[in-house]
């Protein structure tokens, strides 16, 4: 039962990255083609681990809701709830993208939605209202409530296109309504965290992967404008939406070079213990090379696409070896230890 005491909220970003490593392997199949069968193993893998996850996950909140509480209100902590929420949302594109299940994906879009709308809510509602906050709190952590909004219209633009009427304007408000949220929280936490890195102590080892993090805005950012461009008639081929999306891609090249760069030089200094949130390198990652082919489909130009393909085998090695360590973990009880 200690497992389910200790269960860390983080635990979802496993579903997260591996989901969007299936969908990037769908995309790249078409250039090596054994990804398509791997790509749909992960899909099903996916499906098993969020069900897995959500057990103890559950049952910790009937069992022991007091530390999960105290989790939720943690200025850290409480920045991992939403990788529940965002699961859900990368669920639903995987049952779109390898079944063609509308109304499975469109479910767990649904409750993705709700949740995440809820969780970008009430977790800055707890930092507004306490005095809690240190500067040692501050991390890229915080980027997951608005990366959650951001990701909401990559599928509801989706949606749009699927349903009519007054379905389809309430998709469609709350895909401006979430990109536009989430976009804007993001620009203004960045300013606080990049504050952080200048000024203050470098992010402790077990928090270093979430250096990562900011690739997640940049890439669900740029995939969510670009396909709600495609689907609305307010932004459809609107060539300024479309340069702003190119250009937001842009600035993720200089994160990608940074979040190595500031990786090799914690391997080398600091070191980087293995822990859960090693997971904090994937799914930004992902969103990056889904944002790079989407991007390229967009403007009409190859190099993003071949970006994209040398930075999936990337996130398909940090995939595989974040995997292992944490099936290792799992045997041994080592990853359930905080």
């Amino acid at each position: 039962m200690r497992i389910v005491r200790d269960f860390s909220p983080s635990w979802f970003a496993v579903v997260m990255g591996t989901g969007i490593l299936a969908n990037t392997s769908l995309i790249y199949s078409e250039k090596v083609h054994i990804l398509l069968p791997f790509s749909k193993f992960l899909f099903y893998l996916n499906v098993t681990l969020f069900f897995i996850i959500l057990i103890p996950w559950i049952l910790r909140w009937i069992l022991y809701p007091k530390n999960a509480m105290e989790d939720l209100v943690h200025p850290i902590f409480s920045n991992f709830y939403p990788t529940f929420s965002v699961a859900m949302l990368v669920l639903s594109g995987n049952f779109y993208v390898f079944i063609k299940s509308v109304s499975v994906s469109f479910t767990f879009w649904l409750l993705g939605t709700v949740f995440t709308m809820f969780f970008s809510v009430f977790i800055p509602y707890l930092v507004f209202k306490g005095e809690h906050v240190k500067i040692d709190h501050i991390c890229p952590a915080w980027f997951i409530p608005p990366v959650g909004l951001i990701v909401v219209p990559i599928m509801g633009s989706v949606f749009v296109k699927i349903f009519s009427g007054t379905l389809n304007l309430t998709i469609e408000l709350i895909n401006y309504v979430c990109w536009s949220s989430g976009f804007f929280l993001y620009i203004s936490l960045f300013a606080i965290v990049m504050y952080r890195f200048i000024l203050h102590t470098p992010l402790p080892n077990t928090l270093a992967p979430t250096i990562w993090i900011n690739l997640g805005p940049i890439g669900a950012g740029t995939a969510a404008l670009l396909n709600m461009m495609s689907s609305t008639t307010v932004l459809q081929n609107n060539a300024s939406f479309k340069a702003f999306g190119y250009i937001f891609w842009g600035f993720g090249i200089w994160w990608v070079a940074m979040a190595i760069v500031m990786t090799l030089h914690y391997l080398r200094k600091l070191k980087l213990p293995f822990t859960t949130s090693w997971w904090a390198f994937t799914f930004p990652l992902g969103a990056y090379v889904l944002a790079s082919h989407v991007v390229s489909k967009a403007v009409g130009v190859t190099l993003p696409d071949y970006i994209g393909l040398i930075l999936y085998f990337l996130l398909l090695f940090i995939w595989l070896i974040t995997m292992f360590n944490t099936l290792k973990g799992a045997i041994t009880g080592k990853v359930f230890k905080r």
